[in-house]
């Protein structure tokens, strides 16, 4: 090995991966690198230029920037670059430039591929991608398309219970899918036949469409198997239709489930579901810290985590509505409870507020407003003893902004798109996360298309909004570090919330309104603006990797939390990470910096 090689090895002995590498395979790779100097203010590569391997900086400073020109990294001794350009077609994503005179190594790019290939350590280093996650048999894991019996035997509308009831007996079955032309108009079961037939003494003759259940919730493919769980405990059902774009796929029953174990978190939808008072509730809730260090600790994928503990929000939201309802009466018109925030998106972990609204039906009259106040009021007061505490800027039910007839809703809106100010933008943000939770969804389906396509269709609209979505920064600091909080009860710690997971919903409701997209998750924002072509798929594969890892750290950290008996918060300390997490940490910020700026330049275009 000659003196060069030999300086090279002695530096990667003090780098990570290479620090990992036995020693054969450390001389090996010393002698691929090629050395390179280059002078201040001249380029390593630029966007879009093949790359010659992968570089580490052994002296002096590079700069790194996105397409736009917005500099995204400086990085100092030690760092490498250009990997993310290798993991996709070989092309340099981002320009690269010494900002000093600095002494540049470069690993061929077979030489990279083999050590990706052949050392695991290596390989978990620059791999961006999530690792794969647990799942197994897990109840709570599995798609609804894996656990519905597929082509469910069906009856037409007009055919007689007897000959409904023959068709159950013959196929051995406890319910009928009612369709149409494959699309589903209710469902018919053993219990219907007994308690609307029999006990009624109606004929065999009687058509099905006189006692089948009408329009009855189903549910679609893509959807977790603890929906069709939570859903059975809660509305005490057996039965769950599968439906996608209208038509029937299938059908779930209990007897489907009972080859798999029943996951903890179901047992807190039953225990919710069936609470008489909120003190019940709350004993239920607070057994969420323990849910999520258990799902965490069984390497469950953060939008499952999330998923699961958000459903058990939305029973206690229901419960709170049924107990409301039991007390005050019958409702005078119909309402629907809606949740934006985390709720909304079905993103709550360990630390939630509430935000939630009421949309009243346009019939609503001035003496029904006291009815809604103190619905409002007994649900909020209920959430909150709960531990979903009240709203700090007081977006819930319970202020009369917030609960409002349809058609006010309606001006709301158009209201926020027309002259989009700087409270309007804040308003429009979380309004667009907007989920119903219980009443008639119907009030919403509309008001969601409507908004949709009036805000899209006004590009200075758009404009300010993508700039109010710019507001929260990943924590970068210029030299290769994270800027972390600079006094305060959390000195040198990252808030993972609003300046991890929320850039990236920012990001993702952005997309979904340029896209139209239905979609209130972050993760399945960016997933559906990449299939309608809103961001490239490599750019939305890149930002799904980043928001992935982000949120990963952010549940993992609270769970840690919980095992050592404190509470759970959305502070990080980078000082209490390993390297590689720092590094990896660092890149997901990277990549959603790189994604705001790409949104900066396109807001400007649009202003």
């Amino acid at each position: 090995m000659d003196q060069t090689s030999q300086t090279i090895r002695a530096f990667l002995e003090t780098v990570h991966p290479y620090d990992s590498l036995p020693q054969d395979e450390l001389v090996r790779v010393a002698t691929s690198f090629s050395r390179r100097e280059v002078p201040a203010g001249h380029s390593v590569y630029s966007a879009g230029q093949p790359l010659d391997g992968l570089y580490l900086v052994k002296r002096g400073a590079v700069e790194v920037t996105d397409v736009n020109g917005a500099t995204v990294s400086v990085l100092a001794p030690r760092n490498s670059f250009g990997e993310r350009g290798l993991m996709r077609d070989g092309l340099a994503v981002t320009t690269a430039r010494a900002t000093e005179d600095a002494v540049i190594l470069v690993l061929p790019v077979a030489e990279w591929r083999r050590l990706i290939a052949g050392s695991p350590a290596f390989e978990r280093y620059f791999n961006r991608s999530r690792p794969a996650e647990s799942r197994g048999n897990d109840l709570s894991t599995l798609k609804v398309a894996d656990l519905m019996a597929r082509d469910p035997v069906t009856v037409s509308p007009g055919a007689t219970v007897a000959a409904a009831a023959r068709l159950m007996r013959d196929n051995k079955i406890s319910s009928l899918a009612v369709t149409r032309d494959e699309v589903l108009l209710g469902i018919l079961t053993t219990r219907d036949l007994t308690a609307r037939v029999l006990a009624e003494g109606l004929g065999g003759d009687t058509p099905v469409a006189q006692i089948m259940t009408a329009d009855p919730l189903a549910l679609s493919p893509d959807a977790l198997g603890s929906d069709i769980l939570h859903t059975m405990l809660e509305r005490r059902i057996g039965h769950v239709p599968v439906v996608r774009d209208g038509k029937l796929r299938g059908i779930v029953t209990q007897t489907d489930l009972t080859r798999f174990q029943a996951v903890s978190s179901a047992q807190l939808v039953r225990d919710a579901a069936t609470a008489d008072s909120v003190a019940e509730m709350a004993a239920v809730t607070a057994r969420i810290p323990r849910l999520l260090s258990q799902l965490v600790a069984a390497h469950n994928a953060h939008e499952v985590v999330t998923r699961l503990i958000t459903d058990i929000a939305d029973t206690v939201t229901r419960r709170l509505l049924s107990l409301a309802e039991a007390e005050l009466g019958a409702p005078p018109v119909p309402y629907l409870w809606a949740a934006c925030g985390s709720q909304g998106r079905q993103e709550q972990s360990g630390v939630s507020d509430q935000d939630n609204c009421l949309i009243l039906d346009d019939s609503v009259t001035p003496d029904d407003r006291p009815y809604f106040q103190a619905l409002a009021r007994f649900v909020s007061d209920g959430l909150d003893r709960a531990g979903y505490f009240y709203c700090p800027g007081d977006m819930m039910a319970t202020a009369d902004r917030w609960c409002q007839p349809l058609s006010t809703w309606r001006r709301y809106f158009q209201g926020w798109i027309d002259q989009p100010s700087n409270e309007a933008q804040m308003l429009a943000s979380v309004m667009f996360d907007l989920r119903p939770i219980g009443g008639k969804t119907a009030l919403f389906r509309d008001l969601q298309d409507e908004t949709l396509e009036k805000a899209s269709r006004n590009s200075i609209f758009v404009a300010h909004m993508i700039a109010n979505s710019l507001k929260h920064q990943p924590p970068l600091g210029m030299l290769r570090g994270f800027a972390t909080i600079r006094s305060g009860e959390h000195k040198n710690q990252i808030d993972m919330k609003h300046n991890g997971v929320v850039p990236v919903a920012n990001l993702a409701r952005v997309y979904a309104l340029q896209g139209r997209l239905t979609e209130s998750n972050t993760r399945a924002r960016i997933l559906a603006a990449e299939a309608a072509g809103v961001i490239s798929v490599s750019g939305g594969r890149d930002l799904i990797e980043a928001y992935d890892l982000i949120a990963r750290l952010r549940l993992e950290s609270q769970a840690a939390l919980v095992k050592t008996g404190r509470k759970p918060d959305n502070y990080l300390a980078p000082s209490d990470m390993s390297d590689f997490e720092r590094s990896h940490l660092r890149d997901a910020f990277v990549v959603v910096r790189t994604m705001q700026s790409a949104l900066g330049q396109r807001a400007g275009a649009l202003g």
